[in-house]
């Protein structure tokens, strides 16, 4: 039996099938293409942030088009300079930085600071861990705390780039063992590999780098993990954090997105909520998992906050060992 339907139920049966549909009308809200800045070459943590963040706007169909450019130099100072000046207005522009670009910034007298950026999103944060050899007589971070209270100077410290999250660490655990910070001995590398080879070597007392760097050598043996120096201890490794063990030091190798400071609210807005529905898909929980990263996001006040603080903390660590006068 066939059934004319009135004019009224048409237009309810039309509309019941709209509720029904699948809709993307929020996705008018992000934008439809970014170009993301990594101020650093490609392989660092930087580009890895950038890429991972990409793929995942991307292939969850957040934002149809994203677009990576490294611009390395001056740990990140000089594409900040650059983006800064290129995307101050634009709200397809942003910018991955870190604790490391905040460090880099006064430590080279940057022209071109912080204060031209806003800040978008925290996003990951990577626990460091302090290692020594195997052979090493410093058993437990309580040994190496003493030897940097006992003479800061002939404790050597390999880690990362000078200014960077490993070089802020290690004069955070020197003054908080009470240990002379003028006299950091820190000898920074291009990468993980050459300070493990020197670690591995005999030649430095101890290390510093993101926990995923030395875990598979701490796994096999050849170096000892002492601290991590997150907030709490990263599953798997027996070592403690720096707090539970007396030092009063938390330090994370946070990554976050960051936009130009002319930006309107709601382009401010859009990037933000593209970078909330990313962080919060199974996808970049996979990324996480994956990577060993550390779910960290702020967005809002909250970030705002927590950079404005982090910049203090920064200033006054980098202040304490020579790095900024």
């Amino acid at each position: 039996m066939n059934f004319i339907k009135s004019p009224c139920a048409a237009i309810l049966t039309a509309l019941a099938c709209f509720a029904a549909a699948p809709t993307h009308a929020a996705d008018a809200t992000v934008p439809r293409q970014i170009k993301l800045t990594a101020p650093a070459a490609p392989g660092g943590g930087w580009d890895g942030a950038s890429r991972a963040l990409q793929q995942v706007l991307m292939s969850e169909k957040i934002v149809p088009s994203v677009q990576v450019v490294n611009v390395p130099g001056a740990g990140g100072t000089v594409g900040l300079a650059q983006f800064a000046g290129a995307a101050k207005s634009d709200g397809n522009q942003a910018l991955m930085m870190g604790i490391t670009l905040v460090g880099a910034v006064l430590m080279n007298k940057a022209p071109v600071g912080l204060d031209a950026v806003t800040p978008i999103a925290r996003i990951t944060a990577d626990p460091l861990v302090v290692v020594v050899p195997a052979q090493s007589p410093h058993r437990t971070m309580a040994d190496l705390a003493k030897a940097i209270k006992a003479d800061a100077s002939k404790v050597v410290w390999a880690g990362g780039s000078a200014g960077g999250a490993d070089h802020i660490l290690a004069g955070l655990v020197t003054k908080a063992a009470g240990g002379d910070t003028s006299k950091l001995n820190y000898v920074p590398f291009s990468g993980g590999g050459e300070a493990l080879a020197e670690m591995l070597g005999g030649r430095v007392t101890a290390g510093v780098s993101g926990y995923n760097e030395f875990e598979s050598q701490i796994k096999a043996g050849k170096l000892r993990a002492l601290a991590v120096s997150g907030e709490r201890k990263v599953e798997g490794e027996a070592a403690g954090t720096l707090k539970e063990q007396g030092l009063d030091v938390v330090l994370t190798n946070w990554r976050g997105v960051v936009a130009g400071s002319g930006i309107t609210a709601a382009q401010r807005q859009a990037l933000s909520a593209a970078v909330q529905r990313a962080v919060a898909t199974p996808a970049w929980k996979n990324v996480l998992k994956t990577r060993g990263w550390e779910d960290a996001y702020l967005d809002g006040p909250a970030f705002d906050a927590f950079l404005k603080a982090e910049r203090e903390r920064v200033s006054a660590a980098l202040t304490s060992i020579g790095l900024v006068k």
